[in-house]
């Protein structure tokens, strides 16, 4: 990591260097130093057969930076580079935190070129970008603070109406062959590609702003295969556990437990639409509502257990349904309280005709911190990335946000019930208790039935120690309120291991250094 940093101090230089001797280039930079401790206990439920120790550390240590660079020639053209240290936990030795402090941790960010076409409004922006599809109340469902390699396209037609295309490429070359008992031998990096092609019309009046946007993409057969063998497949996209359909990854594709049949299909299809309306025109008031579909086509089918019997049923793996937010506040002087709620279609029981919940990418829920990502720094106590879509749930809540009393402090509340639209039936599939009550390893979250809620409290402050230096505390609790009936009844299994409920807590303070 030493000469990492090294290199990245000299590169800098270097620059700095050069700019000083040319009036062509301006060189800006910005970054954010985020640093967190807490404690935390962040599994909801089930107890193993050893009386349900788990591996996670009660107590974290952890830190992140990212800096930005900027080169700018002009309004009509500047690049930017972002690179990225962390998150990195204080003791790991992967992350270059053990003594010593040597590691690969320094990542590549965003890469990308911003230019305007001569005598035009159209403007381009091409490499890796971080993304973000249009959306309110609550955050986006589908693709929210995302890297991805893309092209954008936007042109302003005028005060109100604009335009915006863009090309997106997630996943490409991951694939290095796979031979399934004679039945498919594929070369290296054949039909793994997933392209996505996004449009979208912002319209913006006097207090309402609405953006209509629509997104298609194509899948190859192979391009949920990344480093596969004859022993299975796994799931392309890293951060969502692969299992199906409890804990399943954006397009309901089976892990090597549940190999996938073999499909005649080269590309299948996938489809996304949203329409957020953001409604200001009755100040003091603040309305914004969400609405998304999404679609992705079956690549096969594959074989899924029940109560233990492998392969039990074959089951599809299409993925579509809905999800529904709404959010209404009121601005007073002192805070600004509010309620939200969300609905998101459910699984019916029946896994011939797939999932119906809706199929995600990138979620970025933002109604609460702890199932959600409504965080000061959200790389603290272990408690970051959970259940960041809504898919399968339906909620409500209340919050009363930026409640301010004393200066450069402020304090935000909030408390949410959050329930299932999943058939019970459902849970003769689980697997083990671990692979899908972990929310961290799981962007769907706990998996919920129509029998089972939890209930979630934030406390969230934060004091401006300098205009630059913001210190935070954040205390959150779930009462766990899954149906015991439900579970002992469908998931116990030969082994013993039964249902035993746990609450979740986190207590974490932070301190973040942006410039």
């Amino acid at each position: 990591m030493k000469k990492r940093l090294t290199v990245l101090a000299l590169a800098a230089a270097m620059l700095l260097g050069w700019s000083a001797n040319t009036s062509a280039v301006e060189i800006k930079t910005k970054g954010a130093w985020q640093f967190g401790y807490g404690v935390n206990n962040r599994y909801l439920s089930m107890k193993n057969s050893q009386g349900g120790k788990n591996s996670s550390d009660t107590f974290n240590g952890r830190q992140r930076i990212r800096q930005q660079i900027d080169f700018i020639v002009s309004e009509s053209l500047s690049g930017s580079f972002w690179f990225e240290i962390g998150h990195a936990n204080y003791g790991q030795n992967s992350a270059g935190m053990a003594l010593g402090g040597d590691g690969t941790t320094v990542k590549v960010r965003n890469a990308y070129l911003d230019w305007v076409v001569p005598n035009t409004d159209l403007r381009f922006r091409m490499g890796l970008q971080n993304t973000w599809l249009p959306s309110a109340a609550g955050g986006g469902m589908v693709m929210d603070n995302a890297d991805v390699a893309a092209v954008t396209a936007n042109y302003r037609f005028n005060e109100n109406v604009g335009l915006t295309a863009m090309w997106m490429r997630p996943s490409n070359d991951n694939f290095t062959g796979w031979l399934n008992n004679g039945q498919d031998n594929y070369q290296a990096n054949y039909l793994d590609n997933i392209d996505l092609f996004f449009l979208s019309l912002p319209l913006e009046f006097d207090g309402v702003k609405l953006t209509p946007w629509a997104m298609y993409g194509m899948q190859g057969k192979n391009s949920w295969r990344n480093d596969d063998n004859a022993a299975g497949v796994t799931s392309w996209w890293k951060d969502i556990n692969a299992f199906y359909p409890l804990g399943t990854d954006p397009f309901g594709h089976s892990n090597s437990a549940f190999a996938r049949e073999h499909t005649g299909k080269t590309y299948g299809g996938m489809f996304w639409a949203g329409l957020p309306i953001k409604i200001t025109a009755l100040d003091p008031w603040n309305i914004e509502v969400d609405m998304n579909y999404g679609w992705v086509e079956a690549m096969g089918r594959y074989g899924i257990s029940k109560r233990g019997v492998a392969n039990a049923e074959r089951a599809s793996t299409e993925r579509q349904g809905f999800i529904l937010k709404a959010l209404v506040e009121y601005k007073l002087d002192w805070g600004t309280p509010g309620i939200f709620g969300w609905y998101g279609s459910g699984d019916d029981g029946n896994l011939k005709n797939g999932s119906e919940r809706m199929p995600t990418l990138s979620p970025f829920a933002m109604f609460t911190s702890m199932l959600g990502d409504a965080t000061f720094y959200d790389g603290t106590a272990g408690t970051w990335d959970m259940a960041l879509s809504y898919a399968g749930t339906w909620g409500i809540g209340f919050h009363l946000k930026n409640m301010s009393f004393l200066e450069d402090l402020t304090h935000t509340f909030r408390v949410a019930y959050r329930g299932g639209t999943n058939s019970p039936s459902m849970v003769k599939y689980a697997s083990t208790p671990l692979d899908w009550t972990n929310p961290q390893s799981n962007i769907d979250g706990p998996y919920l039935t129509t029998n089972d809620g939890l209930l979630e409290f934030n406390l969230q402050t934060k004091y401006k120690i300098y205009e630059n230096l913001t210190a935070g505390l954040e205390l959150g609790y779930i009462v766990n309120m899954m149906d015991r009936d439900t579970w002992n009844r469908s998931w116990t299994r030969a082994s013993g291991v039964a249902f035993s409920k746990q609450d979740a807590w986190k207590a974490n303070v932070a301190l973040v250094y942006s410039f």
